[in-house]
């Protein structure tokens, strides 16, 4: 299959989650909902990485730590705060903020060393900001004075800066990726579980709830890791970064065909931050030995795909 298509379909199903996640937690308290979709995909996930990367499992394993730190924050929490926010904001909302994921994770790249940034990075920076506080505010800018904003966006916020931890540590783990994600899934499962326990796991209620869950599982879960990281070694790394954009443009477009068009505000919130995001993805290397081989800021996108 075309490395390109593959893209395409990894994004798809990504902004699947958005879509169907938005009804699901009409029925799925956040918690029991991630609970249910990486246990679901965490033996297909272990599997799949066995068969497309055949990991050293014994030299994957022995980063248990930080792979359930990393689990902890971009499996776990990213996932419950994507699922709060979705009982509180509208699927196309959460999917615009969540395209702000490669500006928050340049700016803590260049703020931790990691990459210089220039003046285009900075106009990309601010033009991504600009383009969610559109989306927080509704277009009302007098709202960034009382502070009135949606829950769900402002969680959504929260889900952005989780991930952007879990990208950084997750850059430096040196492993294969799907089995890296194979053993976070895992992990984040047996801890999640006593949790659920306590706390009370709730069941999907009917078919129709059971039959969302299961796309969530199979599509976003474990369909869009297997086929992103077929895609990416085939593609220049500009193209697999830049492609995450789709996930916003997916999932206005089927809420669209669903029956409820995005707004002005949304529509214009979307273009910025794409945008910016276009522009602040040209972050480069250092120059000069003081450098010490600082990857950039682009990059990152290419290790781990931003909000999943």
């Amino acid at each position: 299959m075309p490395a390109l298509l593959l893209l395409v379909l990894a994004t798809l199903f990504w902004a699947g989650n958005y879509l169907v996640g938005e009804r699901v937690v009409a029925t799925l308290d956040p918690l029991s909902l991630t609970w249910w979709r990486w246990t679901m995909a965490a033996v297909p996930l272990v599997v799949l990485a066995q068969l497309v990367e055949r990991p050293d499992w014994r030299r994957v394993l022995a980063r248990w730590r930080v792979l359930l730190l990393a689990g902890v924050l971009g499996v776990g929490g990213y996932g419950l705060l994507l699922y709060a926010a979705l009982e509180r904001t509208s699927a196309v909302n959460a999917s615009i903020v969540n395209a702000l994921n490669p500006v928050a994770i340049v700016v803590a790249a260049v703020l931790l060393g990691q990459a210089c940034a220039g003046r285009r990075t900075w106009v990309g920076v601010a033009a991504g900001l600009a383009g969610v506080l559109l989306v927080l505010t509704r277009g009302e800018v007098g709202r960034l004075l009382t502070l009135s904003f949606n829950g769900g966006d402002v969680l959504m916020l929260g889900a952005v800066t989780v991930w952007t931890a879990y990208t950084l540590i997750g850059r430096r783990l040196g492993l294969p990726v799907l089995a890296a994600t194979a053993v976070q899934v895992v992990l984040t499962a047996i801890l999640l579980t006593p949790v659920v326990l306590l706390t009370g796991l709730t069941v999907p209620p009917d078919r129709g709830a059971w039959g969302a869950v299961l796309f969530i599982v199979v599509f976003p879960s474990i369909g869009s890791y297997l086929c992103w990281n077929l895609a990416i070694g085939r593609v220049p790394p500009g193209v697999a970064g830049t492609s995450m954009n789709l996930v916003t443009v997916f999932t206005a477009v089927i809420a669209a065909l669903l029956g409820r068009p995005p707004t002005l505000v949304q529509l214009v919130g979307g273009a910025l931050v794409i945008g910016g995001v276009l522009l602040a993805s040209g972050v480069g290397r250092r120059k000069g030995p003081a450098a010490g081989g600082a990857r950039g800021a682009a990059g990152l996108r290419d290790v781990i795909p931003p909000g999943v």
